[in-house]
């Protein structure tokens, strides 16, 4: 483990009876993100912000609390210890409550990954156990645990030597689907060119290597940050817009790309007019 690691929460991981001290770390790497803050252009100093009120001016930070708008301008206040007294058992207890296949969740569920850790060698045994229990049959656990004065509902399942828990959202706050697709057209696609996109498709499929891309953003922003240092003048250049096509364009725009698409690990040949039938589009986690 990485000596500068800290663990993000401390707890238990509990299935049935079994019971064993976790500890939950941060799987994602933030420090190459690149923040802004805000800056006064003619003076150049840092804008700073300050806690006012409307009538009163400047007010301490120990005087605020926390409050739900109930009406416009009406708010019922809660104090911390108010908060922490409906807090249960969730607060420091990760209790596998149901078990899922590890495909049958929705994409966007997912919010954010942990890496769970034994505390000690004393918590090592259960949790191999409940790794390889879990690995074995291709599920993983939900549980629901406060963590940061939330509670959220998680997932825990195996990554290579160890558990991973993802924080999941809750049903209620994903949109509908359907608020979305109005312009989807209820009629079938023509044959021909759904069979030369399945090909294209097969053509450009490989295994999953996320290193390979590079956020040629977060590229930019640090050359030209490099280049304002250096002094030299930014010049704006206009990029090509893509734009859509109609039928006979978008069959065409298919042929060529079938044609001219570099084969990624796909079986399917550029010359075959019966392309195989395509595998289950349905989505699988695969862990290790």
């Amino acid at each position: 483990m990485p000596k500068a690691a800290r663990a993000y929460w401390k707890g238990f991981l509990r299935l049935s009876l079994v019971t064993i001290g976790v500890e939950i770390y941060n799987a994602v790497e933030s420090k190459a993100d690149i923040s802004f803050r805000q800056i006064h252009k003619p003076s150049g100093k840092r804008v700073n912000y300050e806690k006012v009120v409307a009538g009163i001016g400047k007010i301490d930070t120990k005087d605020i609390v926390k409050g739900y708008e109930v009406d416009k301008d009406t708010y019922v206040t809660l104090d911390p210890e108010e908060i922490d007294a409906v807090k249960l058992e969730s607060k420091k207890t990760i209790d596998l409550v149901q078990f899922v296949d590890a495909g049958e969740i929705d994409y966007r569920y997912f919010e954010r990954p942990y890496f769970v850790a034994p505390t000690d060698e004393l918590s090592g045994e259960g949790y191999v156990v409940i790794r390889e229990a879990l690995r074995r049959t291709g599920k993983v656990g939900l549980s629901q645990v406060t963590i940061s004065g939330r509670e959220w509902l998680v997932a825990i399942a195996p990554l290579e030597d160890g558990l991973v828990m993802e924080m999941l959202r809750y049903a209620g706050e994903l949109r509908q689907p359907a608020d979305f697709f109005d312009e989807v057209p209820g009629t079938k696609p023509d044959r021909e060119m759904v069979d030369l996109a399945v090909q294209l498709i097969e053509k450009k499929s490989g295994p999953f290597k996320p290193e390979k891309f590079e956020d040629h953003y977060a590229s930019a922003l640090k050359a030209l940050i490099q280049d304002k240092l250096k002094g030299r003048k930014i010049v704006a250049h206009e990029t090509e817009r893509p734009s859509g096509g109609n039928i006979v364009d978008l069959m065409e725009a298919l042929r060529k790309s079938v044609g001219a698409a570099p084969a990624k690990g796909g079986s399917t040949k550029t010359g075959s007019s019966a392309p195989a039938k395509p595998k289950s589009t349905r989505r699988t986690r695969k862990r290790a």
